[in-house]
């Protein structure tokens, strides 16, 4: 299986590990469903972490067993029970090491803990995602405070920028992070600390200037789309938003108004977030929208087909629920890349 990376363009240095398990044999194998107990400070994601199970791969199965037992369908009460999903305990397993097939490639940007990507599918493979985080450097975005600290816009969507292009490379895409952090990986907390030492593919300084900012991530663009003609391109902007206290605000998709393949782009993640929201909050009303709004700078000078998203408003308490939040982060990112798959496969 050939697993195509190309965020090694920055020189970012990577280490491969080659290792088919050829021989797996359970001894006493048990399939099994624990109950565990929630304790303060656990995410679903920590939670499945901590009791052995890959809490990418079963998140989902976690929150459809334990829907009714969480707050907002996606927070673990403290002191209440919860189902983990079924987990193969093998004992004694014979593994051995052949050069044939990629187990894994770690990528620094990620950061330590997170840097190792487990390929899933091939389902994108020699796609072209290009992933801009809005501001960074020295514009940190939209700014509020959270429990008397400062917050900014740059460095959530950052986050669900950097977890989102694991998601996507884990299908096999060829990935460039256009907005990049040297010593930000992805980050676990709930108050990511700011920074303004961001610095635009490769490695070029962020202009102060909007515009000069703007053009700059447009020209980086535009260039390795014209370097990657023939390859299926797409193009995904992730922003925070920030509007007056009181306003909560769903995430929402726009694109070019001429643009048909990004309409559809758009649409698709749409429509998951769509079903995901009647899966997960039943009672809840979507109210996310998908439209055109060329008058974004970068809706309107990029070449890929392209999609422009806003996850939230930084200044409202329920949205900063789905930014503040690292599972709500990881949500967040692997239902846009399940929208890409669909507008991929459709």
């Amino acid at each position: 299986m050939n697993f195509e990376i190309t965020m090694l363009k920055s020189g970012i240095k990577y280490v491969l590990f080659v290792l088919v398990c050829t021989v797996i044999l359970p001894v006493n194998a048990q399939d099994s469903v624990n109950t565990v107990v929630a304790e303060k400070g656990d995410g679903i994601l920590s939670l499945l972490r901590k009791h052995g199970a890959d809490p990418y791969e079963t998140y989902e199965e976690f929150v459809s067993m334990n829907v009714h037992n969480l707050r907002d369908s996606v927070h673990l009460y403290e002191g209440r029970a919860y189902k983990i999903p079924k987990v193969v305990q093998n004992l004694n397993l014979k593994v051995e090491p052949e050069a044939t097939s990629i187990a894994g490639v770690s990528y620094e940007i990620f950061g330590k803990k997170h840097a190792e990507v487990i390929p899933q599918s091939t389902k994108l493979k020699n796609n072209v995602y290009y992933l801009v985080s809005g501001h960074g450097g020295p514009d940190p975005g939209a700014m509020t405070t959270y429990v008397g600290k400062p917050i900014s816009e740059d460095e959530y969507a950052y986050d669900v920028t950097l977890r989102l292009a694991k998601e996507l490379l884990s299908h096999g895409a060829i990935v460039y992070v256009i907005i990049r952090d040297p010593d930000d990986g992805i980050r676990d907390e709930r108050i990511l600390e700011m920074d303004r030492d961001e610095v635009a593919y490769p490695n070029e300084e962020i202009p102060l200037n909007q515009v000069a900012r703007l053009k700059q991530r447009v020209d980086i663009v535009n260039k390795l789309y014209k370097e990657n003609k023939g390859k299926y391109q797409r193009l995904i902007v992730t922003h925070v938003d920030s509007r007056s206290k009181g306003q909560n605000i769903d995430v929402f998709f726009y694109h070019h108004e001429d643009s048909k393949n990004g309409k559809k782009l758009a649409e698709s993640i749409h429509k998951t977030f769509e079903a995901k929201y009647k899966q997960y909050q039943p009672n809840r009303t979507y109210s996310g929208t998908f439209e055109d709004r060329t008058a974004l700078y970068l809706v309107r000078k990029t070449h890929p087909a392209m999609t422009f998203i806003e996850i939230g408003n930084i200044t409202n308490e329920k949205d900063q629920r789905r930014i503040l939040d690292p599972d709500n982060r990881q949500a967040l990112a692997k239902w846009i890349s399940e929208g890409v798959i669909l507008d991929y496969e459709n």
